[in-house]
């Protein structure tokens, strides 16, 4: 079953760790602007190089930039596949963005799934958060650690502790999120895509079986 979902909610949640795990389980393509973005300026793109210049200078990379980015991802995945889409749009005005993008595409949201947990929880998840720079996926120092320490499980690339996960930064990061991207549950609540939350709250197992139930997927 090809779908098109929307992953919602705050950092650390884990919407990336489940986006993984579904889409390696269903074949699908998992879709995080912040890897497109990487990816476009360690390749030397034409995006890429209008990304960097804008962050270089301290400045947001705008929604047109974001949008042209996912546009052209989207002309490599296949019309069957299946996409998840991890903390993107951030806002609504990405949101009404992505639909036209999608739509040009022949495809749209059928549905977005709001992964919710305590402040509490989420500032203990980002601090131990490590990445891998080669294929983004994540561990955790008190949760999920890798096998090797600093040595991604995966593909074993380097694990680094971002900037954006650095303790000092973690409380605005989820005040940022409150105030321009917790709106987007308002605007999909009143979407024609259906809206399902899922607490993130509890072991990992039970919230990707908690996930593929909302989607209407079997337990695997």
């Amino acid at each position: 079953m090809s779908m098109v979902v929307i992953l919602l909610g705050p950092p650390g949640v884990g919407k990336g760790t489940q986006a993984v795990r579904l889409a390696d389980s269903m074949g699908g393509e998992h879709v995080s602007t912040g890897d497109l973005l990487r990816a476009a300026r360690r390749d030397g793109t034409e995006l890429g190089k209008k990304s960097k210049e804008l962050m270089d200078a301290g400045e947001l990379v705008p929604d047109d930039l974001i949008l042209d980015l996912v546009r052209d991802h989207l002309k490599g995945v296949a019309p069957e596949a299946s996409i998840l889409f991890d903390g993107f749009p951030r806002t609504t005005a990405q949101a009404d963005g992505l639909d036209r993008v999608l739509e040009e595409a022949g495809r749209r949201v059928d549905k977005v799934v709001l992964f919710e947990a305590p402040d509490e929880e989420l500032t203990k998840r980002l601090s131990g958060r490590r990445s891998c720079m080669e294929c983004a996926a994540v561990f955790n120092v008190s949760f999920k650690d890798s096998e090797v320490d600093g040595i991604c499980d995966r593909c074993g690339g380097p694990l680094i502790h971002r900037v954006d996960d650095e303790p000092e930064t973690v409380m605005r990061r989820l005040e940022v999120y409150q105030s321009q991207t917790a709106p987007l549950v308002s605007h999909y609540e009143n979407h024609d895509a259906k809206m399902a939350r899922v607490s993130a709250d509890q072991p990992a197992d039970d919230v990707y079986r908690a996930f593929r139930t909302a989607l209407g997927l079997d337990w695997a």
